[in-house]
């Protein structure tokens, strides 16, 4: 486990620093970087680096640690998770903005850590619903690490590497020497002599380069046909994995910066980095639970106040099923930029790039490929911050089901092993999805649904809503072939958002669909590859669940993010409505927490508020 540094004395020392702060430097308690301290009954609930607690008993073949066995993931995301490039929208009008503001909380919350044991998906050979091909074997996957003294004799527990508490790691990070090198000031191990702000050459994060040499800053993630140079430097190390993210990390280091500004220039510059900290902590809650949670129909209980008693942290089962909302995320990205912005020679440019670029009255819209919106940060520079947080607010999510856009579930990405020529390698995010769950030990999935407070689900057809579980019959076909016939995800049937036709033929089938009819049900798909719902994954079946009306969740993923969202603000001693320092920041300073989304993106982009709608989450 990588060095942690304990950044909060509850005593009321309250320097965040690599080394010790005096006692009494600040009148006020700040939280720690690493979620340490919390709660202060049991200082290490929640904190970076333990274990996941489980909300239901562990399962494993042998008790331990053992995987249960199962059908081959890939195979299983061939015939369930398989869109074949027939996109469904959000049938509620819920914007992109909900599945990058959600993995923005996800790079706060949860990570675990890969150990060294390889349980690689293969890939299925000659698998008739296979229309990719990988110059590897398989999607590569290891174990997460276990906890210490599990997975011998008591069943195997997974480390998470995050504090579990919406503490905006993601702008911040928990190390120091990150967040050292990030402020403004001198690298000489002693934060107390930094500045209050963070750094943003020309208002963007900073590169690598932003201090000389590249290899010496901050880890970054990146790709094998990414230069390590082009890589912008944020609290979590993921922060450039695609042009909507990256628009998210730079929105609220500006904020950050922001409030420092408003700030009395005589306080001490700790003082002042801290209590701007703690406003975008609490902004970032603000708009979770007032935009991003109502936004997709979660509904919490009443809060009543901090409880010491609730466990905030992090549950396997969230981490590992419950949030894994993959099939919300549309691969490409639209950079509304002002008109005149770019010359028409530019303009074209972008076109023979393979960029769409339309004309919109005062704007002119650039949507960027998926191939181009990973680690790409000069692109993302050159069309601007505000470019890509408008344009999140005015285009649809994908709709959240089984269906998953190939963008995630067979994406290609460039394998190089020289000498040999650069080919290509598929990944998969829904197999690993469903290896993970193997992995964790999670709960079979009817266990899954009690331990939640749900009734089982007696057959498929319960668990997905349809009328059957069988097949349509079809003479050219051997009955059991059915769910390795290709044909069989045709769709014959597509609805808008009001439930009119769309033609087949019509090119509004890209860009309308919310509900559609295929030739073969899922349930029937789904009891041809498991036989019983016994073996069925549980992250299979949840994202099969139909949605509750109202929501963009089935019953089982919303009473997931239900009890884990209600833990994550009543377990909070920090949570925005438990903590007083909010008021008196307001009142001593005039700054408030008390923003929407859209707020925050005019308040620190080129946006003009009227031009934004009143919830981002929201198409209007």
């Amino acid at each position: 486990m990588r060095k942690r540094v304990i950044a909060v004395a509850l005593a009321g020392a309250s320097l965040v620093g690599l080394s010790s702060a005096p006692a009494g430097a600040s009148p006020y308690e700040f939280a720690s970087l690493d979620g340490g301290g919390n709660n202060l009954l049991r200082p290490d609930q929640g904190r970076a680096g333990t274990p996941y607690p489980r909300i239901a008993p562990a399962r494993y073949a042998d008790g331990v640690g053992a995987m249960v066995p199962g059908p081959s993931p890939r195979e299983i995301t061939n015939r369930i998770f398989n869109d074949s490039g027939q996109p469904l929208f959000s049938p509620r009008g819920v914007t992109q903005w909900a599945p990058a503001w959600g993995q923005f909380l996800d790079h706060t919350f949860a990570l675990r850590m890969d150990g060294d044991e390889n349980v690689t998906v293969r890939y299925p050979i000659n698998d008739p619903m296979e229309r990719f091909t990988s110059a590897f074997p398989g999607v590569p996957v290891f174990r997460s690490i276990p906890a210490a003294g599990t997975g011998q004799t008591t069943p195997r527990q997974q480390l998470n590497d995050r504090g579990s508490y919406l503490n905006a790691y993601a702008v911040y990070g928990d190390e120091p020497e990150r967040l050292e090198w990030m402020r403004e000031g001198p690298l000489d191990g002693d934060l107390s002599n930094n500045s209050a702000r963070l750094l943003m050459p020309n208002g963007f994060l900073p590169r690598t380069t932003a201090r000389g040499d590249a290899e010496s800053a901050p880890f970054m993630d990146r790709t094998i046909a990414v230069d390590v140079t082009d890589l912008a430097v944020a609290g979590d190390f993921r922060g450039n994995e695609n042009l909507g993210l990256l628009a998210v990390q730079t929105l609220f280091a500006a904020e950050h910066n922001r409030i420092v500004s408003l700030l009395p220039a005589g306080l001490p510059e700790e003082e002042k980095f801290q209590l701007a900290r703690r406003v975008v902590i609490a902004s970032q809650q603000y708009i979770t639970f007032n935009e991003f949670l109502p936004a997709l129909g979660v509904r919490l209980p009443a809060y009543r106040g901090y409880r010491p008693d609730a466990d905030a942290s992090i549950a396997n089962e969230f981490a590992t099923v419950g949030y894994r909302a993959h099939s919300m995320v549309r691969g490409d990205f639209a950079a509304d930029v002002p008109a005149g912005k770019f010359t028409d020679a530019e303009l074209a440019q972008f076109r023979a790039q393979g960029m769409t670029v339309t004309k919109q009255g005062r704007l002119v819209r650039i949507v960027v490929p998926q191939e181009q919106v990973a680690f790409n940060t000069p692109l993302f520079e050159r069309l601007g911050t505000g470019a890509f947080l408008r344009g999140m607010a005015a285009r649809p999510q994908f709709r959240n089901d089984e269906q998953i856009a190939d963008v995630l579930r067979s994406l290609p990405i460039p394998v190089c092993r020289p000498p040999a020529p650069c080919e290509n390698g598929i990944f998969d995010i829904t197999s690993i999805d469903i290896q993970r769950g193997r992995d964790h030990g999670i709960a079979a999935y009817n266990d899954l649904r009690r331990a939640y407070g749900l009734a089982p689900r007696p057959d498929f057809k319960s668990i997905t809503g349809e009328r059957t579980e069988s097949f349509p019959a079809d003479p050219e076909l051997t009955p059991g072939d059915e769910v390795n016939d290709p044909d069989s995800l045709d769709f014959l049937a597509l609805r808008d958002v009001r439930g009119r036709p769309i033609p087949l033929d019509s090119p509004r089938v890209k860009d309308s669909a919310t509900s559609g009819d295929r030739r073969t049900p899922v349930a029937a798909r789904l009891k041809a590859i498991y036989g019983t719902v016994a073996a069925v994954d549980p992250i299979v079946a949840m994202t099969s669940e139909p949605l509750v009306p109202g929501t963009e969740l089935g019953e089982l993923q919303l009473a997931i993010w239900t009890r884990q969202f209600t833990a994550l603000r009543d377990g909070d001693r920090f949570h925005y409505r438990n903590d007083p320092l909010l008021t008196t920041i307001r009142h001593r300073y005039g700054i408030d927490h008390r923003h929407t989304l859209a707020d925050l993106i005019a308040l620190n982009t080129d946006t003009p508020r009227r031009s934004l709608p009143a919830n981002v989450f929201k198409q209007p």
